[in-house]
């Protein structure tokens, strides 16, 4: 019989924090937020539960979550400071615990960035993040918008990468498809070798979707009657050109995310120092136009007829996403346990 998940009440105690309340909830897991009685420091704590053989493998990916992040020492990556198991007769793995940086936003799929140096710096930081990650032998594997955390600095938007779950070592190739289909490289699709490259495609078809509100075409075919997933290259149609979809995303940056999204690895910037070099002329490019206008303030990165996105000029919002992808954000806690292979 299947074990049920024990959820926590406020002011339990569980592995040394104290329980404030529930976040959010995954396949197999719950996220508290949580503090130390002793320090008050706040923390997020992702409980993964063994309910049946079928949930081992969100406890692997929870532990190889750690075992990533554990390499990690970045910024704009979120931190998971311990991992706790128990085990059924100190034999049989039923319970991982981690300790995660709590993170006060939204995720980006949530919200969007209002104005195209707000959109930039995002992608920014998160290029150098994932450049990290390179440097450190690991590939994310699965970036897409509610991966990425949005915290509102003092000097700006804060991104921060969640959910390591799916990260691998650089020249992995994976028994199981893995990813998400609109943001899937052909390479993960077709199981191939997973490389700094497909860190590019991932993030450049997530610059895609934030800019435009359409999703690039994807190997990985979610319909029936379509052929198996696309296994010839040539049968993958290109993406159309970003700017088609937006007439207000300035041309350079145009020109890096359709380079992101080749299809063939070979055509893509070779690693994330190309994409952290270009963004960052790029959005010279755009403070100095608002400079030069006097405007005081950045583009909005969408056009009204973008996929439905409306306007939001108050204090409250940037543009919002009324389909059925808003959904699938994360609060500051991240309940998710990644995508399935599938």
């Amino acid at each position: 019989m299947p074990d049920e998940m024990v959820h926590f009440k406020a002011n339990d105690l569980v592995e040394g924090l104290r329980i404030d309340r529930e976040l959010g909830q995954g396949a197999a897991s719950v996220v508290y937020l949580a503090h130390d009685p002793k320090s008050r420091q706040v923390y997020a704590l992702k409980h993964v539960h063994r309910g049946s053989s079928k949930d081992d493998r969100f406890l692997r990916q929870a532990m190889y979550e750690y075992k990533v992040a554990s390499r990690l020492d970045h910024p704009n990556i979120r931190r998971i400071h311990r991992l706790d198991k128990k085990a059924r007769m100190f034999v049989h793995l039923t319970d991982v615990f981690l300790v995660m940086e709590m993170l006060d936003g939204v995720s980006m799929d949530r919200k969007l960035p209002k104005t195209f140096d707000d959109a930039i710096t995002i992608f920014l930081q998160t290029a150098d993040a994932l450049k990290h990650m390179h440097s450190r032998g690991f590939v994310h594997a699965d970036m897409k918008p509610n991966n990425i955390m949005v915290v509102t600095g003092v000097a700006g938007p804060i991104s921060k990468i969640i959910d390591l779950g799916q990260s691998c070592e650089i020249g992995t190739v994976k028994q199981r498809i893995q990813g998400t289909p609109d943001y899937i490289a052909p390479e993960q699709v077709h199981r191939r070798a997973i490389t700094e490259r497909t860190d590019v495609y991932n993030l450049g078809a997530t610059m895609y979707y934030v800019l435009t509100g359409k999703t690039v075409p994807s190997a990985l075919s979610t319909r029936p009657d379509a052929l198996v997933n696309r296994l010839d290259d040539e049968l993958i149609p290109k993406a159309p050109p970003a700017v088609g979809l937006n007439p207000r995303i300035p041309p350079k940056l145009n020109e890096l995310i359709m380079h992101c999204i080749e299809i063939n690895p070979e055509d893509r910037p070779m690693n994330m120092t190309f994409v952290i070099e270009s963004l960052q002329f790029i959005l010279g490019q755009v403070r100095y136009r608002n400079e030069q206008s006097g405007s005081g303030s950045s583009q909005k990165p969408n056009n009204a007829s973008a996929a439905g996105f409306i306007y939001n000029d108050g204090s409250g919002g940037g543009v919002k996403v009324p389909d059925s992808r808003a959904g699938n954000g994360h609060n500051g806690g991240q309940a998710g346990n990644g995508t399935p292979g599938i």
